[in-house]
Formats: C-alpha cells, sequence, structure tokens
C-alpha cells in the first residue's frame, strides 16, 4: 500500500500547468479595498438563467445547480485550483494500494452533518450506496464509482473503497461535489426527495427552501469548522444566507446586476461583460477544465451515421474567427479537452478549418450543392436543428454562417434547460454540450457508449476500451498516452466536433469579495462576504 494525501498523478498535474485564475476589475468607489477585512452578515443575491428542478449533489451536472448544491457538501479531498494536488478534506489522509483498486481514508475527528450527527465511516459507506441506488439518476456518481465492488467499515474513522478494476480516476472524484456527503438518512431517501432539496448535507450553508425554477434559499451553518483549505475561509461563512433567483432572460438578468439588484453571476452573456465592468462591477475569468463546448453529433442519427459527414461538419468551422465573439481570456477549441485539464495534449492540427476537405467529404457521401446553396441527397436536404440553452448564441449564429458555407444548414433553436432536455431524447442530430471535470476521465463520463451519458447514441467499440483505459492506470505516461489515443480516435472518426474553450465568467458587483473558483471552476462561497450597505 502506498500512503499519500497527494495524487498519484501530482506531478503529471503540475507538468501539465493548469490554468491559474485570471481576473479584471472595473473601477468603482464602492468597490472596497483587497485587503479589507471581511464584513460578517448580509445576503448575497446570485442570479442564474435556468435550474433543473434538483439541488442533490448526487444528480446535478449544469453549472447553476452544481453552483448551489456544491455550498451544501464537503468531500473527502479537495483540489488544488492551480496545481491540480488532491489534498485533504473531511479525509485527513489515505493509503492507495499499488494496483489502484483500494483506496483507505481516514477521517478526521469533529465534523457533523448539519443536524449535529458525526461524519464517520459508516455515512461515508451509506453515501456510496445511496449513489449506486439512484442509479441512471447519478450520470457522474455511477462513472465516478463504477467496478466499486464495496465499500468496507475498518473502524468508525477508517474507510476502504475496493474495485474490481484499478480506478486511478477515484481519487480526485473524491474531491468532486457528486462525491459530496450528505448524512446517513439522506442518503436513504427517494430521488424526488433528494432533488427537492431535502438534505442534510456536510458543508458550510444548509438549504432553507427551495422552489424549482424561481428560488432556492441556503443559510450559513453556524457550527461549520472543517472548510477546506483551499479556500480562503475554512470557518463559520461570512454571509448569513444566499438567494439565487432564476431569470431566464439574460439581458434582464445584466440589468439586475446593473441595477444593484444582484450581487453575482456566472450566466451573463460574453457581450455584457465590459458594460457591468464599465459599471463598477468585478469580473474573473477562469478556463473550465474538461469538455470543451461541442457539437456532438448523434451517431445513430439517419444523415450523422456517415462518418464522413460528421467529419464534413468538424472541418468547416473555423475556430479562429470565433475569437472575435469571444472574451480576452477564453480561446478556440485545440482538442476535445481543455488546456486546463490534466494530460491535455494540443490536437489542432487534426482540427485544422479546410472547407475544400469538408466539401470533398460531402461530395464523396453523395451530398450535392442544390440550387438554393443548402446541399441534398435523394430529394432530401442537408439540415439540422440546434436545440440549445447556453448564453453563446453569437458563437452558434457564426458556426451556422460557417457550416452554410459549404452547404449546411443548421437551425437554431435557443430554448429553456428543460426543454431542451426533452428535446434530446435521442432523435436530435446534434447536442450542444459540455462537462467540466478536473481530469481527463471527462472524456468517459461524456462519451462512452457504456455510460449514463450517450449524446454519441452510437454502439459500443474500440473508443470505449480506451476510455476505460485512461480511467484505470496508474503511470502517468501510459495514462497520457490512452488519453491521447482517446482523443485522436474521437476526432478522426467524427464523434467529436469541438469549437470553443469554455471559462467561467464571474460578475461581482461592488462590494462583493472573496467569492472563488474551486479546481472544476464551480463557485466557492465559504469565503465570499459584501460590503456593509
Amino acid at each position: 500500500m502506498t500512503r499519500s494525501t497527494r495524487s498519484l498523478s501530482a506531478a503529471a498535474l503540475a507538468a501539465v500547468g493548469m490554468m491559474a485564475l485570471a481576473s479584471c476589475a472595473g473601477q468603482s468607489g464602492a468597490t472596497p479595498a483587497a485587503d479589507a477585512d471581511p464584513v460578517q452578515g448580509g445576503n448575497l443575491r446570485v442570479g442564474i438563467l435556468s435550474d433543473i428542478g434538483c439541488i442533490d449533489p448526487a444528480q446535478v451536472g449544469n453549472n447553476n445547480n452544481v453552483n448551489i448544491a456544491r455550498q451544501t457538501v464537503a468531500s473527502l479531498t479537495t483540489q488544488d485550483v492551480e496545481t491540480g494536488e488532491v489534498l485533504p478534506w473531511l479525509a485527513e489522509s489515505w493509503e492507495i494500494s499499488d494496483d489502484a483498486k483500494e483506496f483507505t481514508f481516514t477521517l478526521a475527528e469533529g465534523p457533523t452533518f448539519a443536524d449535529g450527527t458525526p461524519i464517520d465511516a459508516e455515512a461515508v459507506k451509506a453515501n456510496a450506496e445511496g449513489i449506486q441506488a439512484l442509479g441512471a439518476k447519478s450520470p457522474l456518481g455511477n462513472l465516478y464509482l463504477a467496478g466499486l465492488e464495496s465499500v468496507t467499515v475498518v473502524d468508525p474513522q477508517t474507510v476502504t473503497y475496493t474495485f474490481a478494476e484499478p480506478s486511478a480516476q477515484f481519487l480526485q472524484a473524491t474531491s468532486t461535489f457528486t462525491l459530496g456527503l450528505v448524512s446517513t438518512e439522506s442518503s436513504k431517501l427517494s430521488q424526488e426527495e433528494r432533488c427537492a432539496g431535502n438534505l442534510v448535507g456536510s458543508g458550510p450553508f444548509s438549504v432553507e427552501s427551495y422552489t424549482p425554477n424561481a428560488e432556492t434559499v441556503l443559510t450559513a451553518r453556524e457550527d461549520y469548522a472543517w472548510g477546506a483549505s483551499t479556500t480562503g475561509n475554512t470557518e463559520r461563512p461570512y454571509l448569513d444566507t444566499i438567494t439565487y433567483s432564476v431569470i431566464p432572460e439574460a439581458s434582464t438578468l445584466t440589468g439586475s446586476l446593473q441595477s444593484g439588484q444582484l450581487d453575482v453571476s456566472t450566466d451573463v452573456s460574453f457581450v455584457d461583460l465590459d458594460p457591468l465592468k464599465s459599471a463598477g462591477a468585478t469580473v474573473e475569468n477562469r478556463a473550465n477544465p474538461g469538455v470543451v463546448y461541442n457539437l456532438i453529433p448523434n451517431a445513430s442519427h439517419p444523415i450523422l451515421s456517415d462518418e464522413k459527414v460528421r467529419l464534413a461538419v468538424q472541418k468547416s468551422i473555423n475556430r479562429e474567427e470565433l475569437l472575435a465573439l469571444l472574451t480576452p481570456e477564453d480561446s478556440p477549441a485545440t482538442s476535445v479537452l481543455a488546456t486546463s485539464t490534466p494530460y491535455y495534449s494540443d490536437k489542432s492540427d487534426i482540427l485544422e478549418f479546410n472547407t475544400e476537405e469538408a466539401a470533398k467529404l460531402l461530395d464523396e457521401a453523395g451530398w450535392t450543392e442544390g440550387a438554393d446553396g443548402v446541399r441534398e441527397k435523394d430529394g432530401q436536404k442537408l439540415t439540422f436543428e440546434l436545440a440549445y440553452w447556453q448564453p453563446t448564441t453569437n458563437v452558434l449564429e457564426q458556426v451556422q454562417v460557417q457550416l452554410a458555407a459549404v452547404g449546411i444548414d443548421l437551425q437554431l433553436r435557443e430554448a429553456p434547460i428543460a426543454d431542451v432536455t426533452a428535446i434530446n431524447d435521442g432523435t436530435q442530430p446534434f447536442t450542444w454540450a459540455n462537462i467540466t471535470r478536473a481530469d481527463p476521465d471527462a472524456l468517459r463520463i461524456f462519451f462512452s457508449a457504456e455510460g449514463g451519458n450517450k449524446y454519441n447514441y452510437r454502439e459500443v467499440g474500440p473508443i470505449d476500451e480506451v476510455l476505460n483505459s485512461q480511467a484505470a492506470v496508474i503511470d502517468a505516461d501510459a495514462r497520457q498516452t490512452s488519453v491521447d489515443d482517446a482523443v485522436t480516435q474521437l476526432l478522426e472518426e467524427g464523434y467529436a466536433v469541438p469549437v470553443i474553450q469554455l471559462s467561467t465568467n464571474l460578475v461581482q458587483a461592488p462590494g462583493v469579495q472573496g467569492t472563488q473558483f474551486e479546481a472544476s471552476s464551480r463557485l466557492d462561497f465559504s469565503a465570499a462576504w459584501k460590503a456593509a450597505e
């Protein structure tokens, strides 16, 4: 056994150079000095564009609901935002077997759930079993726990996870919100009860009220004293409450920030950032690790089942041209993975913009240019509809123009997230999506045909073997090879069409300080505070 309080691949994480936080601040006399003492109390008003109707950490995956759920749970470990190193949190130390099949955690004494019950090994075991019981309702959790054979309580403060196969990805998974701990009783609740926020958590805030698609109110825990070392405050939060308001119109949300009705948001459109900075807001930006924004082809679609069509779409996108629509910190996609992801490699040579090659592929596939410029085959137009909810309309409209240049008609349909989820039932040609995780296993979560997220709707094949391999190997060089192989296969077979590298733009009104990004670029409000009004 290897005793460790570090990730097995900490050296590899440092080598790939995870992005440090980049920020820029507007000017305002109301903004406290950077060295000002935090103010205790107050309500932080957070604006979000959407709500999927669930705030259970084990079930959510979209950023808005994650940013709510993350505040309510602590995790066994935490991850350094700059180096990617995995560090102690609720677990003060751990041992990992040389074959990466057994992970034994020793829990710190003292932390409790919000109802006062201790966070012990029995609770850790109950949490793992609760996620397994959720099945497909916890797609991330079940992929993190894939191959888990047993969770053994060694003693009240020691617990061992045993996997059937090596699971090198698991240590980083223990730092995520998905594996954040809720009380034993909470872990046994139904899926619906958990979604409704009827959970007793381990984090700095508790759920006071949750009204789906409207408002969530969190209350600070007075007894909290075991914050992660990666935050600026390990004690009781400075804030008393956090109120999340769902404002589905981007322009209305921006207006609410400008008028002072809101304090914080990560859902501000690119084009609204400069006006907000001019009005005194602070804007911080961080590249999100994981899978970048992709047009993910549905390989079971009658047209996109043809690899040549998928590759034609991929080669028709001029990613450099999209830079004019992004913030200075954003960048075009150069791989399926973001540059801030451990084991990232530049694959921009495969993603080279080449309309001549795209046209040739479409010709070979039998799609010829019609009178209106849209290609046709057997009387059918080369037309696709894309339903999306993310505030990326300007980028997608430019992609629409680029695809039109080679005869591909992309029809855009912006809709609320609930509608888009219903629309994307396996029949739609494309999904516009990304996933954030500070580990390359984000590839398996997103593209595996064996997991819960089947965006490609393809049959299980050789790619899945490589996706599984990168999640299992211990040796850093071997894992790098597996990650590179997986990315290359996804690109060369047209199962991924990377477009832009997502970054999170955190907008804070004058007088707000201390909100932090965690390693996965989700928000942490442990150290957030507001100047006295």
